[in-house]
């Protein structure tokens, strides 16, 4: 199933060839869930989805707690007279300064589905400001966010560090990670992950935090791309190199076969 969100750097594509390297387990952690891909399409006991976007989780936690009743509510905001841009922008200015929950949750909604390639960015001070994305008519996914809720309606949904979660983790779990990736070059990095980046320490931090849980004997799978530093602090993983096509500049119709890695951290591999 698709997540009911649109969320750049998502993993549905790459569902199948995840699940061949997760190991087996009874809870699986998300420390940076994004639109639940993976998630959505495995069989586990529990789950803990996690993400440092606090709009994310408020969301899932919202439609968890309110049910069918949040869904019908989000669809009143797809008619043809909220897909122009004067209403985009007055919903856009009207979500940073919300403080209902349900209703930010719901606008939330409107502008992933509405907005410039359902990118979820912020600026410096916190707002959402991703321009509008004039499509003709924005698809309301009612089918999907139904079966979100039935899927995660015991899962347990926080928004903390990455870190946290991991070392929280225990005895049966196992833990996915798909973090920001490290930038192929210098001019790439054009996404912000969080007010504070996601940089070459983060990167050295979740490393560090992934071994230290296949120490405690709970595997951890990360994604990421192939560069120099990446292999480097991942060198006691186990590693799967793969090439995937798609645009490494801001220019969409430069499309590029780049590598990606999965890289298992798990006992026994040191």
């Amino acid at each position: 199933m698709r997540p009911f969100l649109k969320w750049a750097g998502g993993k549905y594509r790459l569902v199948e060839r995840i699940k061949t390297h997760l190991p087996s387990g009874t809870r699986l952690l998300e420390p940076f869930a994004g639109s639940c891909a993976l998630s959505l399409n495995t069989d586990y006991e529990a789950y803990w989805i996690n993400d440092v976007n606090t709009d994310l989780i408020n969301l899932y936690q919202t439609l968890q707690r309110e049910g069918v009743a949040f869904i019908e509510f989000c669809s009143r905001f797809f008619t043809p007279e909220t897909n122009t841009p004067q209403k985009y922008y007055e919903f856009r200015e009207q979500f940073n300064r919300e403080t209902d929950i349900y209703y930010k949750s719901a606008l939330f909604v409107y502008l992933n589905r509405h907005g410039y390639n359902g990118l979820a960015r912020y600026n410096a001070a916190g707002e959402f400001n991703v321009p509008f994305g004039r499509y003709l008519k924005p698809y309301f996914p009612e089918k999907e966010m139904r079966f979100f809720l039935a899927k995660f309606k015991d899962a347990q949904f926080t928004s903390m560090d990455f870190e946290v979660v991991i070392d929280q983790a225990r005895p049966g779990d196992l833990i996915y990670c798909d973090p920001p990736y490290e930038p192929l070059s210098a001019t790439s990095n054009f996404t912000s992950y969080s007010a504070g980046g996601f940089d070459q320490t983060q990167q050295e931090r979740l490393a560090q935090a992934a071994l230290r849980a296949a120490v405690r004997g709970i595997p951890v799978l990360i994604s990421n791309h192939r560069t120099d530093f990446i292999m480097d602090i991942y060198q006691k993983a186990r590693i799967e190199t793969f090439p995937v096509r798609r645009s490494i500049s801001c220019d969409g119709a430069n499309r590029n076969q780049v590598e990606e890695i999965l890289a298992l951290f798990k006992l026994g591999r040191f």
